[in-house]
């Protein structure tokens, strides 16, 4: 059997990361060699950002996108370790960042790793070319009252994914919100609506509506643990490939070689 890879955790006292803390520690094909926080936290077994990284050959971060950014040019620098980063929200700036790191480490980044999700992402593209702009298309999430970002990035994966059906960019045809006198809906746009509240996990819809029908793919989370499987996956996968940027739609196979 293979030495177990060593895996270090960002945001050790998080929930996501706590959760991934126990998920890596119960697989016997990984080895938690650390846990670290923002500077200066201690306790719980944490340990400073760079002794955790000069353990690890694989990062799994779920923090904050200026975070996850500021990490991946850190590890960089140093030539490893390999990031897998599910922090959402990022900005065109450290979108660019974690580009340039992946020049020169491995990067697996997704707006979710669930498998569930991912499935749905490749049903939202595939219907928005069978369906074209005729369909007016909407994408509709809901999270716990503490998520940050609105839209979520699954959200933004899932209108990117539409897009590419489409044949165009997202930025040029999405409508983030909707108030007052809006006039008529164009035909082209891809709309999102956003729900807060309450312990939701995550749940996301894309409906394609047209004159006297509605099409509508869904997923619901029902935990977290889904995301911890999703990430183990990417660790295991990202082990083995060269330097670049990736997603779950490459760990699992589903874009071309």
């Amino acid at each position: 059997m293979p030495e177990p890879l060593k895996i270090a955790i960002a945001g050790g006292l998080g929930r996501m990361g706590r959760q991934m803390a126990e998920a890596v520690a119960a697989d016997p094909r990984l080895q938690l060699v650390a846990r670290f926080h923002r500077p200066g936290s201690v306790g719980e077994g944490l340990v400073e950002r760079d002794a955790a990284l000069a353990l690890a050959e694989i990062v799994i971060d779920f923090t904050t996108p200026a975070a996850s950014a500021e990490l991946a040019k850190t590890c960089a620098a140093r030539g490893g370790p390999a990031l897998v980063i599910g922090s959402t929200g990022f900005d065109a700036a450290e979108l660019e960042a974690i580009a340039e790191a992946a020049k020169s480490i491995v990067i697996v980044r997704s707006g979710s790793y669930s498998l569930g999700l991912n499935l749905l992402t490749g049903l939202v593209e595939q219907a928005a070319r069978a369906l074209g702009p005729d369909a007016d298309l909407e994408i509709l999430e809901a999270h716990h009252r503490f998520k940050v970002d609105a839209p979520s990035g699954t959200a933004l994966m899932l209108g990117e994914a539409a897009a590419r059906g489409r044949g165009v960019r997202l930025d040029d045809v999405a409508k983030r919100a909707r108030d007052g006198l809006t006039g008529p809906r164009p035909s082209s746009e891809i709309g999102f609506a956003v729900l807060r509240g309450g312990s939701i996990v995550g749940e996301h819809s894309v409906s394609f509506l047209t004159e006297g029908e509605t099409l509508t793919l869904s997923h619901a989370a029902g935990d977290r643990s889904m995301f911890a499987r999703g990430a183990i996956a990417a660790a295991l996968w990202v082990a083995r490939q060269p330097p670049g940027e990736y997603d779950m739609r490459d760990v699992l196979g589903f874009t071309a070689s």
